[in-house]
């Protein structure tokens, strides 16, 4: 005599298990949220405030070019910010522009360094390649007009 054992079938499950998938987010939030801070590089300067709208930028990378308040000019060099004279600043520039043309040049200015710095590092630039050349501000508290 044979009996028939029958098997109990197995129910699908149609649920996705998002357990790992929590865990890599949370992940990439903390990974961006130290990352984030990093993205800008400068020199702390005390930056004019004005009413304009952000620049879209195409590019990932801008040259950054800093004058403080002193009257100091600072370039950023992959991450980190070198002191140097006008002349020296203006032939980085030009070996950078001829490697990357289309790269975004930025000048930070302290909002109390004197103007005529301003427009010397400008030209300095000009003179180096760069098409145009943009100018960083804060914006202003009540934001674009």
């Amino acid at each position: 005599m044979s009996v028939k054992i029958k098997k109990a079938k197995k129910k699908l499950v149609a649920e996705i298990n998002v357990v790992p998938y929590v865990d890599v987010m949370l992940v990439l939030l903390v990974v961006f949220m130290i990352a984030a801070p990093l993205l800008i590089q400068g020199v702390k300067v005390d930056l004019p405030a004005a009413n304009s709208s952000p620049l879209k930028l195409s590019s990932d990378e801008t040259l950054i070019v800093s004058i403080k308040a002193d009257g100091s000019y600072w370039i950023d060099e992959k991450g980190s910010n070198v002191s140097d004279t006008l002349e020296n600043i203006k032939i980085r520039v030009s070996k950078v522009l001829r490697q990357s043309p289309n790269i975004p040049v930025l000048v930070w200015a302290d909002g109390n360094v004197d103007y005529s710095f301003v427009v010397d590092l400008m030209t300095e630039l000009q003179e180096a390649g760069a098409a145009s050349v943009g100018l960083v501000t804060e914006p202003r508290s009540g934001g674009y007009k």
